[in-house]
């Protein structure tokens, strides 16, 4: 449903858009930029493969500076440059429909009619889907920051992204319950939490039916064996439960089922489910 409404909301700003075409600058080979038109390098640039087209900037005093995010989906880190966007990368790391993700790969540059200047803007993250479509995001801690000039570029990249049947948001943080339970989860995401498939088949048989998380890990083994593949389950998506409350032992959980009820029992994952 989000995804088709930044669509709808993609296609209203072209139909606004006075402005010319967009070009976008990549890193290519070693100490060299690469320059195409925007269509051009949509159709053939895999830009969760580059890295970042500018640093991160380090600022003195600032509590918080760059690190990296090992990707569950890709095996492979993504550099980000703020809490919030390490927080929009975990939320995009557990969505099963995204198979990429990098960190500032690409600037877009565009002349603006009003005055007939070059401005240039460097999205902080890019997320590839399953379709093969593209969102180019923001990661912003408050809807307000970056002022002016972040406005007038978000106006000019929903117009690029729609060109070419992509989106680009401005990704609001999420609620502080959903984040801490997520933050959580994330820290059993690696695959070697996932355990013996025979442990997954009992898990599908105790959380058939909804029911309280440690009464379930408890009635298929030791709960420190059996506890990291619960979380790993949650993460992953196999086991459901309710993230905008907290995740305690009391919160109910259930297993995905198929389209006729079942237990939808997954097969043992790599190092990240869509590396290379």
């Amino acid at each position: 449903m989000e995804r088709q409404q930044d669509g709808t909301r993609s296609q209203q700003a072209v139909q606004k858009w006075g402005g010319t075409g967009f070009e976008a600058e990549f890193g290519g080979p070693p100490a060299r930029l690469e320059h195409l038109p925007w269509e051009q390098s949509v159709a053939s640039v895999r830009f969760e493969d580059l890295a970042p087209v500018s640093a991160f900037a380090v600022v003195p005093g600032r509590r918080w500076g760059p690190g990296w995010w090992w990707s569950a989906t890709t095996g492979r880190h993504v550099i980000h440059g703020s809490a919030a966007m390490r927080t929009q990368l975990m939320t995009l790391d557990r969505d099963p429909e995204v198979t990429g993700l990098a960190g500032r790969p690409v600037r877009l540059l565009w002349r603006d009619v009003a005055d007939e200047r070059v401005r240039s803007w460097v999205p902080q993250l890019f997320a590839r889907y399953a379709d093969g479509t593209g969102l180019l995001a923001d990661c912003p801690s408050h809807p307000a920051d970056g002022g002016d000039r972040a406005q007038r570029a978000r106006v000019a990249l929903e117009v690029a992204c729609a060109r070419v049947g992509w989106s680009y948001r401005r990704l609001q943080p999420p609620p502080a319950v959903v984040a801490v339970n997520l933050r959580w989860l994330a820290g059993y995401r690696h695959p070697r939490y996932q355990g013996p498939p025979g442990l997954w088949v009992a898990l599908a048989e105790a959380f058939a039916a909804p029911r309280p998380l440690a009464d379930g890990a408890a009635a298929v083994g030791d709960p420190l064996q059996v506890l990291p593949v619960v979380y790993h389950a949650l993460w992953s998506g196999w086991l459901e439960t309710r993230l905008d409350e907290p995740l305690s032992e009391r919160a109910l959980l259930c297993a995905r089922g198929d389209d006729r009820g079942r237990a939808d029992i997954p097969a043992a994952s790599a190092a990240g489910r869509n590396e290379g």
